[in-house]
């Protein structure tokens, strides 16, 4: 609300008029005198401030330069790049602050303890900005999403995780537009999530899949859709917000966790299974056919059950793109289920294998992180009616 206040100003003007044509809020002394002593009033303004956004440059091809031996990460080209093109610096865009990471990783070479190196990072900035972009490549770039939206609960300000498929510096780059958009959006259109933006999609994190190697259209949202696109018109959707606490943020530990991930095939033996359940394996992804269907061979489903007997987390995924595991749809299934087996629903696996990390990390009893995966905490997964 304007904060209203009186003052009287001594103003020498050449001319025998009033100034400042505001009837209602100034008074003058007659126009004989060249001194005019005026009474008016004061409005104070709150005029909004210019955004100000985080990026974390952890790596990735944006960055990259081209060498003898192919694109290499350079510190600070990134910056020497952006401080070449005008429109990230256009009176629209909000202000920002680049912290490059030493050094800066490939995302093949991405770890836990590198998802929780950026989940401190947000922490330590959290209320210097108004919302956070992380840079990142492009291969791990749907894990880290999904954990930093573990990890960071209570999250009260936009965390969008960015890329491209192209060199920032090169011919016809993704990069400018992927970027650009993030810190427009992450500014005026904030969503209060961890999110991916890619092509002019904003994702959840935590539902997102890398599916394209080479396209600009790298990355799908199979179970949900997107939650805001960027053509013409910037347009929110009706995607159903995820859960959101209240309280200030919290930033939850995360530690490398031994967890399996087997994708069943025709032929499999139990051998290969148990192999795959050795200590010191806490829990195991299982990635079966459609619905949550697996072979029927009575080795093989005592492999799951005595690892479930054992205090190890087996969780079921559709093979396909897309869907939901139901394993109480058919029999072989429904066998699973009875091996110990719990349904992991729609999850993606990148959501899947870090929302395990997020629970084995927080020292949780067995029975606490099977009732947990069934769960919705973070958005990762539609709830049954």
């Amino acid at each position: 609300m304007a904060d209203r206040s009186s003052a009287i100003f001594l103003i020498l003007f050449p001319l025998s008029r009033p100034i400042f044509p505001y009837p209602h809020s100034i008074w003058c002394a007659p126009p004989a005198s060249r001194i005019y002593f005026c009474s008016f009033d004061i409005i104070h303004i709150n005029i909004m401030q210019k955004k100000s956004i985080y990026v974390a440059y952890t790596g990735g091809t944006i960055g990259m330069q081209r060498s003898e031996q192919g694109y290499i990460p350079v510190s600070g080209h990134l910056q020497r790049q952006l401080a070449l093109m005008p429109e990230f610096h256009r009176p629209e865009m909000p202000d920002f602050t680049i912290h490059e990471y030493t050094p800066l990783m490939d995302s093949s070479d991405m770890t836990p303890e590198d998802w929780q190196h950026i989940a401190e990072d947000i922490k330590a900035h959290y209320d210097d900005y108004d919302g956070f972009v992380i840079l990142h490549g492009t291969d791990t770039m749907a894990y880290t999403a999904s954990a930093l939206s573990f990890m960071l609960e209570n999250l009260g300000k936009p965390v969008i995780v960015t890329g491209s498929q192209i060199p920032l510096a090169e011919l016809r780059s993704d990069g400018q537009i992927n970027l650009l958009n993030a810190l427009y959006v992450a500014a005026n259109y904030p969503i209060n999530e961890v999110t991916l933006f890619f092509n002019n999609r904003l994702y959840r994190g935590n539902r997102t899949t890398k599916a394209h190697a080479d396209g600009f259209d790298a990355f799908a949202s199979p179970n949900l859709p997107p939650l805001l696109e960027a053509g013409i018109h910037i347009r929110r959707l009706n995607t159903p917000p995820a859960p959101h606490g209240e309280g200030e943020l919290i930033v939850h530990p995360i530690t490398p966790q031994p967890i399996g991930v087997v994708t069943i095939y025709p032929g499999i033996s139990a051998d290969v299974v148990r192999n795959f359940l050795r200590q010191p394996v806490k829990a195991l992804i299982l990635r079966s056919y459609g619905v949550g269907n697996a072979p029927q061979n009575k080795a093989f489903l005592q492999e799951l059950q005595e690892a479930s007997d054992r205090g190890i987390v087996v969780v079921n995924l559709t093979q396909c793109m897309s869907g939901k595991v139901n394993m109480g749809g058919y029999a072989t299934g429904n066998a699973l289920a009875h091996a110990g087996v719990i349904g992991g629903a729609d999850m993606t696996v990148e959501a899947t294998l870090t929302k395990l990390h997020y629970l084995l990390s927080q020292e949780l009893d067995t029975e606490t992180i099977r009732k947990a995966m069934s769960q919705n905490l973070r958005g990762e997964l539609t709830p049954d009616d």
